[in-house]
């Protein structure tokens, strides 16, 4: 069975919709974005607020919850929006396979341990690599080409 929290009441009332509405008139709270995807049954746009991470040089987006909804969206739809204040950043989204995790999940890990750490079993930025390898699985990983 695929590894998901559901957002508590919190999250889903308060911290969710107030990141998004910062995020909307250009505050980033550590590198937040707004993503908008196509839903893989309506074709509708849907939004959630997410913490865009540059790794080398690179853009990746991690899935603390595991598979959410905009996980399976971004799956299907192949591509989409972030969104920071009234810039738009449109992207392919390329996944990442379990055994490339590792490095940007430390990464991520080391920047939003605070905020998502819960979401990765005790798990940390320096936990042995055996320990990352065992929850990659659990949260999925996007690199994030720009497209114009």
């Amino acid at each position: 069975m695929a590894y998901y929290r559901k957002p508590g009441w919190f999250t889903r009332t308060i911290f969710n919709p107030t990141v998004a509405a910062m995020t909307r008139v250009g505050i980033s709270v550590w590198g937040s974005r707004v993503l908008r995807v196509r839903g893989r049954k309506s074709g509708e746009w849907r939004s959630a607020p997410v913490n865009l991470l540059t790794y080398e040089r690179q853009q990746y987006l991690v899935a603390p919850r595991g598979l959410t909804q905009w996980v399976r969206n971004l799956r299907e739809a192949g591509e989409g929006e972030l969104l920071l204040g009234n810039r738009v950043q449109r992207f392919r989204a390329h996944e990442i396979a379990d055994d490339h995790k590792i490095p940007i999940l430390r990464a991520y890990l080391k920047r939003w341990k605070a905020e998502v750490g819960v979401f990765f079993g005790g798990v940390s930025a320096d936990s042995p690599e055996e320990d990352l390898t065992r929850i990659a699985p659990d949260h999925p990983v996007f690199r994030v080409e720009s497209i114009s």
